[in-house]
């Protein structure tokens, strides 16, 4: 049996509203991975649970189905560099939260729809109108007010963030590139093989077992919102262009700063109630401007190798 490969849609709405409901998942993830880390679990043990349970949901779901169809690519070599790209975001991600409030590392992966909107020109060949560079620069300022460029949120493991929001950039847009062309199934069954390889081994070096309720759930927990969450993210990449999926994703900034703030006890200032309506209102802007200026009837796009 082979996989039933979705093709791209231009239903614009349908991804926004799909991306939306994935930011809960990724706070969950991320709240999860930075519990655990606190608790005292090596960073790389961290990634190999994510990723082996992560793993082992895509195994169980899907290759009843679908069987060893799972595993079929029309492009192995996106495949791995999306693979890779997961694995660099992960771990730039997880190993700053050692160093940085579940906010700030929020706010620096966040300059990632701003690397989206530019990758997109050269490598979808995608057309980006000034009014969303303004929008997306306005996002930007929001961003900027909330870390303040020369304060401790510019710890060295910031740049750890930075060079883990270009992988997220890189990751967009390559899924992207991969919509049409293997099914979300096989993309997740690859992503989630290439970062565990990569990270077994390291894993156990160290290992530490989680000891209290809430350090198992995080335990437990943060594969299968990971799986889930980038499942979304890829249908998501189907209805709708990464340009315009990129500003709803600072949804996520405002949920890791409430779990920052419930289960951390570390706050936003008062700043961060400043760049906030900012970088919400800039998403919102581009996707008023979007559904405006959509075609009524749904477009399957072509894709390149």
């Amino acid at each position: 049996m082979t996989t039933a490969i979705a093709p791209k849609e231009d239903r614009r709405s349908v991804g926004i509203a799909i991306l939306l409901f994935s930011q809960i998942f990724f706070t969950t993830l991320d709240t999860s991975a930075k519990y655990l880390s606190e608790f005292g679990l090596p960073t790389s043990e961290i990634v190999f649970v994510r990723y082996g349970v992560h793993v082992a949901m895509v195994m169980a779901v899907f290759l009843p189905q679908i069987g060893l169809g799972l595993f079929r690519t029309r492009n192995w070599k996106l495949e791995l560099a999306r693979g890779l790209c997961l694995l660099g975001i992960t771990l730039g991600n997880f190993l700053s939260m050692k160093f940085l409030p579940l906010a700030v590392t929020g706010a620096l992966m966040f300059t990632m729809p701003i690397m989206v909107v530019a990758l997109s020109v050269p490598l979808l060949k995608e057309k980006v109108g000034l009014k969303q560079w303004v929008a997306v620069g306005v996002g930007f300022i929001g961003i900027l007010i909330i870390i303040r460029p020369g304060t401790d949120a510019f710890h060295p493991a910031s740049l750890l963030c930075i060079g883990g929001a270009f992988a997220a950039a890189l990751y967009t847009i390559i899924t992207r590139k991969l919509a049409g062309v293997d099914s979300a199934a096989t993309q997740q069954v690859y992503s989630g093989l290439i970062a565990l390889v990569a990270v077994t081994p390291f894993a156990f070096n160290g290992w530490v077992w989680p000891s209290t309720g809430p350090s198992w759930f995080a335990f437990l927990v943060i594969g299968v919102v990971g799986m889930l969450a980038h499942q979304m993210n890829s249908i998501a990449l189907r209805f709708a262009p990464p340009s315009v999926l990129a500003p709803f994703s600072y949804t996520e900034l405002l949920l890791l700063a409430l779990a920052s703030w419930l289960i951390f006890r570390q706050p936003p200032d008062l700043l961060f109630y400043v760049g906030a309506p900012l970088i919400v209102g800039s998403g919102l802007f581009i996707w008023l401007g979007e559904r405006q200026s959509a075609p009524r009837v749904a477009a399957v796009t072509p894709v390149e190798d």
